[in-house]
């Protein structure tokens, strides 16, 4: 009976999205003023293309429905340069799709079918491979022979796709999601009745045939087709542990996280006459339409500008903005109807932070703000670079920045120790000074947002979109908080907690101590001086193996400013996890508490700040 009740209950849902979109589509508007022709031609088209597509009945080979792409993708608008595709590499080509790895001495090298190529020879390595098998370079170190290896990995290469633009298209596009979630539940209960049921293993697979591969992996491509604010609430859901979230969504999800489809060129082009006016190809050199990356709210391309600066234009997917709140609200449906969320995690609480923060991100003159803000407050000196803004060529859905160039922050795991040290403390150092001096942090801990430039030592950082202000009021108890977590005061973290609203006062003892405990796991890193080893204990697997208890004993969401804030401090420490980095955590924090002043302009007498 259970796969029967999740059958009706996602057909229920079906029915609510269509109706809803059927409320409010200008499709249907139209047919009610007499214009079938409208209603035929957006209402039909969308339901064979999404429908169909997004439920996975069909494969939804794109090449059937947009022209083939031409093989050249720069476009230059005046005389191109004599070595006509790009400039080399180490120009500032690398950008969040591509890894450009700088000069590293004699450490590494290349082996690409069969050729030895030093790394003091540069090489860009697309990050966007092919789900068939493309080849993927895994660096190691150097082995007996002076070579690395390189293994062959599976991975979804982004396909060109119209972006569905209109609430009509994109609410039809979930319930065709969900009309797929159906038929994958029928398919997997025929055939556990033909065949039983598979080995559980701890898998809750075994146990619903809704959560089965088949329909994660419906899912996850379904979002990287629809884009926007569902894509994005699928990537905050692919870094979440397996105690959260099933490991066969997870593991679907891992494609999400791999970028979202791209749009056709006459789309883009649409946008960018749309934002920048049909003669803004007369202030560039070039533009390729080649996205370097393709993200849940927009895709980042590379350009020249009449005076041969290169810049990165980010555009935003049409449809996006005006669809946050209906994408947030169908997804809950089909979160709701499949049990996929736990009830502590208090979903309609999370759903509404999301609301909020994709409406920031979807401002791209509010991110362009935000990056000229963080520019004038890190200068280079801090070991920071931030692009500046270029203004002529930017718009509230158009970005266009200077490109900077560099290796994402997982790829420094493959340079020395030194400077994984460096880089480590680096990051750590900046988001302390970020909450508890700026008060303005960029919450967005993607690696990719960190560009590490070995040759000056530097940190570029990108994409600013997800950078909010925190309150005074709430800094102070929160450092607090972390001090009496540094310092292992029990009473001290149930207070402050209770201040923040992490707690009601109403806990019971079993909810205090994995709470506390979960408090002191995270402040471990700054309990005593000396470098911390990030590889000696997982801070965030400690917190994790809490986590089951904490969600059944919670009597009240965390407080919204958590939501970006420990998404962006358990970042930084995966980031020293993975550099194995080796950083003086209770320095770095002292020199903070040191010097901050708490609203009243009294030092605290509570904690103690020696070392």
């Amino acid at each position: 009976m259970a796969p029967l009740l999740h059958l009706r209950r996602i057909a229920d849902g079906i029915l609510l999205v269509a109706a809803e979109a059927a409320s409010r589509s200008p499709a249907v508007d139209a047919a009610r003023a007499g214009d079938v022709t409208t209603l035929m031609s957006r209402a039909l088209k969308s339901a064979i293309l999404s429908a169909t597509d997004l439920a996975g009945f069909t494969r939804g080979e794109i090449r059937e429905f947009v022209p083939e792409r031409p093989k050249e993708s720069v476009v230059y608008f005046s005389d191109p340069p004599e070595t006509a595709a790009s400039s080399p590499v180490g120009s500032g080509e690398a950008l969040t799709s591509g890894s450009v790895i700088e000069s590293v001495a004699d450490s590494f090298a290349w082996e690409i079918e069969g050729k030895i190529v030093p790394l003091d020879e540069e090489v860009t390595v697309n990050e966007l491979g092919d789900l068939e098998g493309q080849l993927q370079v895994n660096l190691k170190e150097k082995n007996d022979k002076g070579t690395v290896d390189i293994l062959p990995s599976k991975r979804r290469r982004p396909r060109e796709r119209r972006v569905p633009s209109t609430p009509f298209s994109r609410a039809l596009g979930f319930a065709g999601l969900g009309a797929g979630l159906v038929w994958g539940t029928f398919q997997e209960s025929a055939n556990r009745l033909l065949f039983g049921v598979p080995k559980s293993e701890g898998k809750p697979s075994a146990l619903s045939p809704l959560l089965s591969e088949r329909n994660a992996e419906r899912l996850a491509l379904a979002l990287c087709r629809m884009r926007g604010a569902a894509l994005k609430i699928g990537q905050m859901l692919s870094i979440q542990d397996e105690s959260l979230v099933p490991p066969q969504i997870l593991a679907a999800l891992d494609i999400v996280r791999q970028g979202a489809d791209v749009m056709p060129r006459g789309q883009l082009n649409e946008v960018l006459d749309s934002e920048l006016g049909q003669d803004w190809s007369s202030k560039l050199k070039s533009f390729d339409y080649e996205p370097l990356a393709a993200a849940s709210i927009g895709q980042v391309h590379r350009a020249v500008m009449k005076n041969g600066q290169e810049v990165a234009m980010k555009i935003q997917y049409p449809g996006v903005a005006d669809s946050i709140d209906s994408d947030i609200e169908n997804v809950r449906r089909l979160l709701d109807y499949t049990n996929l969320i736990p009830k502590g995690l208090f979903l309609d609480k999370a759903m509404k932070v999301a609301r909020q923060e994709l409406s920031r991100e979807c401002d791209y003159l509010l991110e362009a703000a935000n990056q000229k803000r963080f520019r004038r407050i890190l200068p280079d000196s801090e070991g920071f670079y931030v692009p500046m803004v270029i203004d002529e060529m930017s718009s509230r859905k158009v970005l266009t920045t200077e490109l900077v160039s560099g290796v994402a922050i997982d790829k420094v795991a493959l340079l020395s120790q030194e400077t994984r040290n460096y880089v480590g403390k680096k990051l750590l150092d900046l988001t302390l000074k970020e909450l508890f001096v700026f008060r303005f942090m960029q919450t967005d801990p993607n690696w990719s947002n960190f560009l590490y430039d070995d040759r000056n030592r530097l940190i570029n950082l990108i994409d600013f979109g997800a950078a909010r202000e925190y309150p005074q009021s709430f800094v102070d108890n929160y450092l607090r908080m972390v001090m009496a977590c540094a310092n292992r005061d029990r009473n001290a973290v149930i207070e402050m907690s209770r201040r923040l609203g992490f707690l009601t006062g109403q806990e019971s003892e079993v909810m205090l101590d994995a709470h506390v405990q979960a408090g002191f796991i995270v402040g471990l890193p700054f309990s005593k001086p000396g470098g911390y080893d990030f590889r000696a204990t997982n801070v965030t697997h400690g917190v994790t193996s809490l986590g089951a208890t904490m969600l059944k004993h919670r009597l009240t969401p965390p407080p919204e400013e958590s939501y970006s804030l420990h998404r962006k401090l358990s970042g930084a420490f995966l980031a020293c996890i993975k550099l194995g980095a080796v950083v003086p955590c209770r320095d770095l924090l002292l020199d903070v508490y040191k010097s901050y002043r708490f609203a009243d302009n009294t030092r605290d007498v509570m904690f103690s700040a020696s070392s």
